[in-house]
């Protein structure tokens, strides 16, 4: 068991240091800043979708868009495709579900926007579909994917790819990196505000 445990944190160790010794990431992390920034800046909002537990990754990031990540200021337009289960069942019921990112871009999309897709495999055909579906209304896309990215790559503006074929390494990198992204977008964007007063 202490083994087990010491190699898991071994690998998360490596994977996280070869992300930052790696140009071309660090790159792309910058890249993707810069393409979210411009977004809000034009009144665009924040799309992010994936599935099982980057599903919950999506709507983690959401919720540190709309609410805060470091600092008290106003709020960030996001949403995550993947909290609506009337919808998502829906689309999953009456059509297929590799439409069930899809067709909410195509309901609530503007070419203002930018779509986040997470993507361990790289292979998802509902994040696939979803990015193609962006592509054909001008809408900006991000993937944030591991190391077999190449069927996600041809629909995204910016691709980060996480150097790892494990998915609790590249999960664990997704969150690092979103962080990451919360916190430059904050910076650029926002000023901080007082605390509320509080009246008894």
């Amino acid at each position: 068991m202490k083994q087990y445990i010491t190699d898991n944190i071994a690998q998360h160790i490596d994977t996280i240091s070869e992300i930052a010794e790696t140009p071309e990431i660090i790159g792309a992390i910058q890249a993707a800043a810069k393409l979210i920034i411009a977004s809000l800046h034009g009144g665009g909002k924040i799309m992010l979708a994936g599935n099982g537990g980057s599903a919950a990754d999506a709507q983690h990031i959401a919720a540190e868009f709309i609410n805060r990540f470091n600092m008290r200021r106003e709020a960030l337009p996001a949403i995550a495709l993947t909290t609506d289960t009337s919808v998502l069942t829906s689309i999953a019921n009456d059509r297929v579900f590799d439409k069930i990112f899809s067709r909410q871009i195509e309901a609530l999309g503007t070419p203002a926007d930018t779509f986040i897709a997470f993507t361990t495999s790289g292979n998802s055909v509902n994040i696939i579909e979803a990015l193609a579906e962006c592509r054909r209304r001008g809408i900006t896309t991000i993937a944030l994917a591991g190391a077999k990215c190449l069927n996600v790559a041809q629909y995204c503006d910016a691709i980060i790819p996480v150097p790892s074929y494990k998915t609790p390494r590249i999960q664990e990198a997704h969150i690092m990196i979103s962080h990451i992204l919360c916190g430059i977008i904050e910076r650029e964007l926002c000023t901080e505000q007082p605390e509320p007063q509080i009246v008894i």
